[in-house]
């Protein structure tokens, strides 16, 4: 009965959510007309909806757009969720092209887990659906290079891309999966909450999207060695993720 209570109260202390996840989510993933889009950034775990944690100021979110790198640190907005803090930004897109966002958050130090967490992380944007520069590389210390375009996404595409560090391809990597919930979904258990795929010896993954609405992929390596906010030992986890959206086929409109 004692272990049985030790095992309990130690399980009671680790976060019962699964993946954390550093969401960057345009307002679009497709701007017919150009014009501005607005990114949230927050630190959370998409499919339960929450909890979200407190996110310090990003060392940097940047966007590469027609060979043309931006920093946008600066136009950072601080906003509140759940009492945490969250950000947002945005920035206008006059001229055709794939405009990639990414950010590099501060290290977050996960408890539970004694190592920091920093997630490199971009989603995509095609202003005026032009469908042209959607596999440009960031350049980011992790990062996923898509095989399928990001955008312009039906629910039931096959999303495919390679993890690369340092440029080179991770084999076998382990990428975690979660859907952004709205809130009209609740798994019917734990296993649901996040998936789990692997990469092959090339790095390239794949995951067919089965529902309308944000996906995130987080492809895991471990990073160096490091000490904790105490001084004790710890880890560091690298996270290269990508975002992207699913959409339904709406019916045609009737002829009139």
């Amino acid at each position: 009965m004692r272990s049985l209570l030790s095992v309990a109260a130690l399980l009671a202390l680790v976060d019962p959510a699964f993946a954390h996840f550093q969401e960057i989510i345009p307002s679009a993933d497709v701007l017919p007309d150009g014009g501005e889009v607005q990114l949230d950034l927050v630190f959370t775990h998409p499919m339960e909806g929450g909890p979200v944690m407190e996110m310090a100021k990003p060392k940097r979110v940047g966007v590469v757009h027609l060979d043309e790198a931006s920093d946008l640190t600066g136009a950072l907005v601080e906003k509140k969720i759940d009492g945490k803090t969250a950000w947002t930004v945005s920035t206008g897109l006059a001229e055709p092209g794939a405009a990639i966002f990414h950010v590099e958050p501060r290290p977050y130090w996960e408890p539970a887990e004694r190592k920091w967490i920093i997630h490199y992380s971009k989603v995509i944007v095609d202003a005026f659906a032009s469908g042209e520069g959607w596999d440009r590389m960031v350049g980011l210390p992790v990062e996923i290079e898509p095989l399928a375009r990001p955008t312009g996404l039906w629910t039931g595409n096959l999303f495919r891309g390679i993890v690369r560090r340092k440029g080179e391809p991770v084999a076998f990597a382990e990428i975690e999966v979660e859907w952004r919930n709205d809130g009209s979904v609740k798994a019917p258990n734990d296993a649901f909450v996040t998936q789990v795929i692997k990469a092959d010896q090339n790095g390239v993954f794949a995951y067919a999207l089965p529902r309308a609405g944000w996906w995130g992929f987080a492809a895991l390596v471990d990073g160096p060695a490091a000490e904790g906010p105490k001084g004790e030992a710890g880890a560091t986890e690298l996270g290269a993720l990508i975002w992207v959206k699913a959409t339904d086929m709406a019916p045609a409109a009737p002829a009139k």
